[in-house]
């Protein structure tokens, strides 16, 4: 009730904002009170939209992404369940969580000039590693770089409807299905870059289709996108073109690589071949290049973000590790106390929670503790609640 009244005595004042000074996150201004039209004030959200401009002052609260950010930074990447909530709640939020904010920081002060950092975002199962890189990658996108996103690494190496033996590499399989898609997504997040960017070497897919040196890459992706059967090999082609490129001194763009469930890339195979036999991960074209781009053995204004998923019985962490070292490992927790009241004032907020019980202090207490204040398995009780 106290909160309440407050809000309503801000509403009550008269607007009256004072320019300050123009920095890097925007026009700040100094406001000496609301106007009565803004919404009541609120504990669990923040205004500030920009991951630039985020800091600690902002942590357990969620901010809105922009619907000019989320439909072409996202057409994939978010969870199922995140992307129900989004259509539920005609909006799109997202938390301010330490591990995310790390990063943040990071790739603010890192030296360019040098070898590609990897950031490792590790935690339990639903801590929230996707959403942490997710923040990140929004990040990115708000500073200009062009963003080569992995949604999930594992659906590369599993579940497979349809595998082609490779026109470019006899001993290698295509995955076209998966090619397209992915390719159709990265040219919704970067199609301002494909006029600007020229390919450095002539591409030939048949006897009569070929990609010539010095054209615009979105003609490399519209040949994989149109010409389903040579995908693989042109999701092979524009990761070479990035890696090559945006090590070059004179590159007008910066390059930002995120793989979410890196260690699928030493794991083992869920497809089968025609004689029932194993498909071994380096034979597969998508996967032997996500391998090539994720190293760091690139320099100049380059980065790698990776999130790792549990290992399970199918992976060789210690491959893994030995593949991704060095990296900066980042620590995804389950919420803490003031962020797991962010999330149950917002549900409140959303009217996502409709039984009596959940809006009682017990109610509450349980949820705690039968969520243990994990991310995903809260977002699972609250949605029968």
């Amino acid at each position: 009730m106290a909160l309440h009244r407050l809000s309503l005595r801000l509403r009550g004042t008269v607007c009256h904002v004072r320019t300050l000074h123009t920095s890097g996150c925007g026009q700040q201004q100094e406001a000496v009170a609301v106007e009565s039209e803004l919404e009541p004030f609120s504990v669990f959200r923040t205004q500030e939209s920009d991951p630039a401009c985020q800091s600690e002052k902002h942590l357990g609260q969620f901010y809105t992404l922009p619907p000019a950010h989320f439909r072409p930074l996202f057409p994939h990447g978010l969870p199922y369940r995140y992307q129900q909530q989004v259509k539920t709640f005609n909006e799109a939020c997202f938390m301010v969580r330490s591990p995310a904010l790390e990063v943040i920081s990071y790739l603010k002060k890192a030296d360019y000039s040098k070898p590609a950092l990897r950031y490792l975002f590790y935690g339990l199962k639903g801590s929230g590693k996707t959403m942490s890189l997710c923040h990140a990658v929004h990040f990115c996108y708000t500073q200009g770089w062009l963003v080569l996103h992995i949604p999930d690494a594992h659906l590369w190496v599993k579940n497979c409807k349809e595998l082609l033996p490779s026109s470019f590499n006899s001993a290698r399989l295509d995955q076209p299905l998966q090619a397209t898609t992915w390719l159709r997504n990265f040219r919704t997040t970067n199609e301002r870059f494909l006029s600007q960017i020229k390919t450095t070497h002539r591409y030939a897919w048949t006897k009569r289709e070929f990609t010539d040196e010095g054209r615009p890459l979105g003609e490399l992706v519209n040949q994989g996108i149109s010409r389903v059967k040579s995908s693989s090999d042109v999701v092979g082609a524009l990761m070479k073109e990035l890696r090559l490129q945006s090590g070059q001194p004179g590159a007008g763009f910066r390059l930002a690589v995120a793989v979410d469930g890196v260690n699928a890339l030493w794991g083992r195979s869920t497809i089968k071949k025609e004689n029932k036999s194993a498909v071994d991960l380096e034979e597969l074209t998508l996967i032997h290049n996500l391998r090539k781009l994720v190293k760091n053995d690139w320099v100049r204004r380059t980065l790698v973000l990776t999130t790792v998923t549990a290992v399970n019985k199918s992976s060789h962490p210690l491959t893994g590790f030995d593949s991704m070292d060095p990296f900066i490992p980042v620590s995804v927790p389950n919420y803490s106390e003031k962020e797991f009241e962010s999330v149950y004032l917002y549900y409140l907020d959303r009217k996502w929670l409709q039984h009596p019980q959940s809006r009682t202090e017990d109610g509450k207490k349980e949820l705690v503790f039968l969520s243990n204040r994990n991310p995903s398995m809260l977002d699972r009780i609250c949605g029968f609640l």
